[in-house]
């Protein structure tokens, strides 16, 4: 695909990968349409990249929100090429201290959200002529579990699930499906479960380059999986450590 000139549709692209995605494809001339819930950091980031960037305040748990949005804005004369479901809930705790709220936020978010405004889309995805593509931001935990992770996991590993069902069903109409399964990154997601962000984990720009480098192969050829992990994930303090001996 060729990137200049096509709409995307980012969600969760007000910070980490989100924001850093919104970024590479403006840089590919892409208009993009950042959803997230908080609109003053919406608002910065479209400070930050400019009018290309078009913050969409939005919960993409909420599915009559986000379907009167995608009416409003999309028909059969404008039509999205690009979406990219990034926005993702983690915290992180034993299943017996789980609330019920807390496992159905991440449910919703990160399963439920995905496929709310995936199903919204797809029919503008058919009418495109052009080669569609959607992008799912897993995890490496959606293909192996972590202790005091379950509603994590069990949400990624439904991406994961979701992902593969997708792209069998929507090739045929030209609509490529990828899950990027990404490991830790140097955002400050995973702080709750004590893993805090360092300079040797994935780099949500470098994350962001590889991305757009699938979006740009070949019209017939489709990456429908790819995992991603730092080469060794260890704190810069412990290699420093480690090389003075």
């Amino acid at each position: 695909m060729t990137l200049k000139n096509k709409i995307a549709v980012v969600t969760g692209a007000n910070s980490g990968l989100g924001a850093a995605l919104s970024e590479a494809l403006i840089k590919k001339d892409t208009l993009v349409y950042g959803i997230a819930r908080n609109q003053k950091k919406l608002n910065a980031i479209q400070t930050l990249l400019g009018n290309k960037f078009i913050p969409i305040s939005l919960d993409i748990s909420k599915h009559e929100e986000l379907e009167s949005w995608v009416n409003a804005t999309f028909n059969k004369d404008y039509l999205p090429d690009i979406l990219i479901n990034n926005a993702g809930a983690g915290i992180f705790t034993s299943v017996d201290d789980m609330s019920i709220h807390t496992w159905q936020q991440m449910i919703d978010t990160n399963l439920n959200g995905m496929f709310y405004i995936t199903s919204l889309l797809v029919p503008f995805f058919k009418s495109n002529l052009q080669s569609s593509h959607i992008i799912n931001i897993g995890s490496i935990l959606g293909q192996v579990g972590k202790a005091n992770a379950s509603a994590y996991c069990t949400s990624k590993f439904g991406v994961q699930g979701f992902s593969k069902a997708l792209y069998l069903e929507l090739r045929v109409n030209n609509i490529k499906v990828t899950c990027v399964n990404p490991g830790s990154i140097d955002t400050s997601f995973f702080k709750s479960s004590g893993i805090h962000p360092h300079s040797n984990m994935l780099q949500p720009d470098s994350l962001a380059d590889t991305i757009i480098h699938i979006l740009e192969t070949p019209d017939n050829m489709l990456i429908d999986e790819i995992t991603i992990r730092p080469l060794d994930s260890r704190k810069p303090e412990y290699l420093h450590e480690k090389n003075n001996y």
